[in-house]
């Protein structure tokens, strides 16, 4: 009877042992995830088109669908980002895997050069998925002189396939929307080398 007891309390004690180790292992995989999320949410929204995100692309395809869809266009500015910033088309009908070029009128209105970087999104988010772009100036963070203008392109085509899904094979229309945000810290400006005789003291 005894060896019974004592091998049941044995198990118990491994259990208590073993659980709050587990459970250790398993936060600390939590907290290296979270440093992580960003780039993994980042990666996960580029693989699946998760919220209205675009994907990228080296070339369109070889062949062009009969079956057109509208493609729409919005510009925005971040407060705080003294830019006019605005499609030069505000819609364009095409062919499904069809290269498509358009463009954005973009003005920094300040007497500063100033950088900014291009967020975006479609919608209906789903569309995300089929939505391919070759080029766009939202790849990079773009800077403006003082009172620059610039027209920046895209070129895109919308996947064919997306006609084959059930959710979006009646799809009449997408929207391309563009928010431009103010970008920090841009590359660092050279400092002006100091004068001879500017070291301390005054002009007496």
């Amino acid at each position: 009877m005894s060896t019974g007891r004592d091998g049941t309390g044995e198990k118990r004690l491994s259990r208590a042992v073993v659980v709050p180790v587990v459970c250790a292992a398993f936060a600390a995989g939590m907290l290296g995830a979270a440093f992580a999320s960003v780039p993994l949410y980042r990666m996960f929204c580029q693989v699946t088109g998760y919220g209205g995100t675009t994907q990228r692309a080296e070339a369109a395809p070889t062949s062009v669908s009969d079956k057109q869809v509208t493609v729409r266009f919005d510009g925005n500015v971040a407060p705080g980002l003294p830019w006019t910033f605005r499609p030069n088309q505000r819609e364009v009908r095409v062919h499904l895997g069809e290269k498509t070029q358009v463009s954005y009128h973009v003005e920094n209105r300040s007497d500063r050069a100033i950088t900014g970087q291009a967020l975006f999104n479609v919608t209906p988010e789903a569309a995300g998925l089929y939505f391919n772009k070759i080029a766009c100036f939202c790849f990079s963070n773009q800077t403006l002189q003082p009172g620059e203008t610039v027209e920046m392109p895209i070129v895109f085509y919308v996947d064919p396939e997306v006609a084959e899904t059930e959710e979006l094979k009646d799809l009449l229309a997408i929207t391309l929307s563009y928010t431009f945000f103010p970008v920090d810290d841009p590359a660092p400006i050279a400092a002006t080398p100091k004068k001879e005789g500017s070291k301390g003291g005054s002009d007496s």
